[in-house]
C-alpha cells in the first residue's frame, strides 16, 4: 500500500507556513493519525531520524 504523506498537502502547507492554523493542525494530527504511523514506521531509520528532527516527533 502506498502511503500518501509524503505528498499530503496538508503536511506540504506546514512546511511552507508551520505557525499558521492548518500548519499546527497538521502537526497535532500526526500524534495519532494511523496513515501517519503506518508511514512513518515503514521508513528506513535514517528517515525516521531527519522526520524526528524536522517536525519535533518523539512517537512510534
Amino acid at each position: 500500500m502506498a502511503h500518501q504523506c509524503e505528498h499530503c498537502h496538508f503536511r506540504a502547507y506546514h512546511d511552507r507556513k508551520p505557525a499558521s492554523l492548518l500548519g499546527r493542525f497538521w502537526r497535532w494530527h500526526i500524534n495519532f493519525c494511523p496513515g501517519w504511523k503506518a508511514y512513518f514506521t515503514s521508513l528506513p531509520d535514517d528517515e525516521k531520524a531527519a522526520l524526528r528532527g524536522k517536525y519535533s516527533f518523539q512517537k512510534y
